[in-house]
């Protein structure tokens, strides 16, 4: 119901999300296996994966790898060092995984994408607090915040929030940023954004939690019963001072959970034969948002462009066109292909100038496999 406006204005008919196929059970308490696809090349597919066991000049440290093929995990790898039960860092991965806790939020009834998501910190005439939740999401909330043009640590927003002066409180250091563009016309990487959006989750989830404890005590347990543990995710979320989830970066968890989480969403938010988040949502996290200067994000996730992909990123997704992909500094990758029902994990330490090689890499993977 809250996502009718949206699914009439989507600009070109995406690609159906499959279901899981009835013969396969769903990973929950653990992975079915299958067998590669026969027109898979085996020997190609090794060799990609060989990654794993080196330092790449571009890629860096490949630390583990995931592929899930119609719902079965048919390879892994892991390299020396690291292993399927070790907990991985997510870095903006957690962006995604913000963006299902408010589809499940929303849910429940206890928000409306729809309407103005606000901040107590702001002034009820402050422009900043007519912006929908949907806007933050799809980061062109219009906020002045310096990240991904940032030439050093010293001038990043993103850095500064989390590990400088605002990391006590980082929904605190988020709010004070003002509008340098209307909302809903210009696209910006603002990790601010998902903490602003976690810290009015709390809210939403849990207003008598006054304490930072009693915030972070009702948003943990949240999380663990509305998603991590209906879909087998034994993830580690972590708070700031003030209770607040850094939904913008930092969720630790497997290869193997990070996998799930792509399957909720390549399986259209449904887990076991029940919804878990709204219909429409995983269109909505896959769609460019209406009006934006950008073709390369939906909401907390990233999509191939249509066409050439617009300033600032002169190299975007490659692959099938209804590829998208939650992402996280540092080349932590899911890969979602709806065509080929199709999941890839990718985790590791890669330089901020190997990600066009990155995404090379991953489109030769998923090339591999067939149209589902």
């Amino acid at each position: 119901m809250l996502l009718a406006p949206l699914l009439l204005l989507l600009a070109a008919p995406l690609v159906p999300l499959p279901a899981q196929p009835a013969d396969v059970p769903w990973p929950t308490q653990r992975w079915p296996t299958g067998q590669l696809p026969s027109s898979v090349d085996a020997g190609t597919l090794a060799k990609l994966l060989d990654a794993v066991d080196r330092t790449d000049e571009l890629l860096g440290e490949t630390r583990a790898v995931v592929v899930v093929h119609r719902g079965r995990l048919v390879a892994e790898r892991y390299r020396q060092g690291f292993g399927r039960m070790m907990r991985l860092i997510s870095w903006s991965m957690a962006k995604s995984i913000t963006h299902a806790l408010v589809g499940v939020a929303a849910r429940q009834g206890s928000l409306d994408p729809d309407q103005p998501m606000g901040n107590p910190r702001w002034a009820p005439n402050d422009a900043r607090s007519v912006i929908a939740w949907r806007m933050w999401l799809q980061m062109v909330d219009g906020q002045g915040w310096c990240e991904i043009q940032a030439r050093s640590p010293a001038e990043n927003d993103s850095a500064k929030m989390l590990f400088g002066e605002g990391r006590l409180d980082a929904a605190k250091y988020a709010a004070r940023l003002p509008l340098i563009h209307r909302p809903s016309e210009h696209w910006n990487c603002n990790s601010g954004a998902f903490i602003l959006v976690n810290d009015a989750l709390a809210r939403a989830i849990a207003p008598e939690a006054a304490t930072a404890d009693a915030r972070r005590s009702a948003i943990g347990a949240f999380m663990k019963r509305a998603l991590f543990d209906r879909i087998g995710m034994a993830a580690q979320p972590e708070f700031d001072a003030s209770g607040t989830f850094l939904g913008s970066a930092l969720v630790y968890a497997t290869a193997q959970d990070f996998a799930r989480f792509g399957l909720l969403y390549l399986r259209d938010g449904i887990w076991e034969g029940s919804r878990i988040l709204p219909e429409g949502w995983v269109d909505f996290a896959r769609t460019p948002a209406r009006g934006s200067d950008s073709n390369i994000y939906g909401a907390a996730f990233w999509v191939a462009p249509d066409g050439q992909p617009r300033p600032p990123y002169d190299s975007a997704i490659l692959g099938p066109r209804d590829t998208f992909q939650a992402q996280g500094w540092e080349g932590q990758l899911i890969v979602i292909v709806p065509s080929k029902d199709l999941v890839l994990v990718r985790l590791g330490h890669t330089p901020d100038s190997g990600w066009l090689a990155l995404s090379r890499w991953a489109a030769n993977v998923v090339a591999l496999f067939p149209d589902a």
